[in-house]
């Protein structure tokens, strides 16, 4: 099985290539370019490395969010392109449960939080004991602290994500116990997003029927309801 996947849901992006269960190349890129300029020349690259061409894909794989509009946007449209182009399936990753990957044996729970702006975090948790993701807590968009208490007391926990940049201070002040992941097992991965799509086979989708994953409603929407709301009530 040939599974190609890409990551342009947040700040970095990455491509990679799964071969008969191996990952076999893969490219990331965290210098805050533009995803929609560096995504295609990376993925040609990662391909040409692997040695596998679009005709050889069995899936093409994409993160669809939660994460930025913008970026999200780029990496489903992309992959509907390529999956459309060549009659292929396409695979539809959850960005925090590919995070939780990073931490696959962990014998508590994965905590991946992504800056969601406006005080808030794209947020979930995962027991990763068997290494792969199950679910403990689904996708939310909310405040940070509200977030911390819902979490089981008794449980060790990890903490990744981009979200760290913003709020490790106040994750180490309020839960004194909790890991926070290095450097290194912060960012989302595209090879994750290979596996789990490798796993689901299921789940795997016509190009026509992929859709990004959002937790809340673009900025210019929520402006325009408000505007709208605010207009209704004069």
């Amino acid at each position: 099985m040939n599974i190609v996947a890409i990551d342009t849901s947040g700040p970095a992006a990455s491509c990679a290539v799964l071969i008969d269960g191996e990952i076999v190349q893969s490219i990331a890129m965290n210098r805050g370019l533009t995803h929609s300029e560096t995504i295609m020349p990376a993925l040609d690259a990662c391909m040409s490395a692997a040695g596998l061409s679009c005709d050889q894909v069995d899936c093409f794989a994409t993160v669809a969010g939660p994460g930025s509009f913008t970026g999200v946007r780029i990496g489903v449209c992309a992959v509907k392109g390529l999956a459309h182009a060549w009659n292929r399936p396409c695979a539809r990753i959850d960005a925090l449960e590919a995070l939780a990957m990073n931490f696959a044996g962990f014998d508590g729970l994965a905590c991946p939080i992504l800056d969601a702006r406006r005080g808030q975090v794209y947020c979930a948790a995962f027991d990763m004991k068997n290494g792969m993701p199950v679910r403990v807590l689904e996708d939310a968009a909310i405040d940070l602290t509200e977030f911390l208490a819902s979490l089981p007391k008794d449980r060790r926990l990890v903490f990744l994500g981009d979200g760290l940049r913003v709020h490790a201070a106040r994750i180490r002040e309020t839960l004194t116990e909790a890991l926070i992941a290095p450097a290194n097992l912060r960012q989302l991965r595209a090879d994750a997003a290979c596996l789990l799509a490798e796993a689901r086979p299921e789940e795997w989708m016509e190009a026509r029927k992929l859709t990004p994953i959002y937790l809340r409603l673009p900025q210019a929407e929520r402006e325009r309801n408000q505007r709208l709301a605010a207009e209704a009530q004069k």
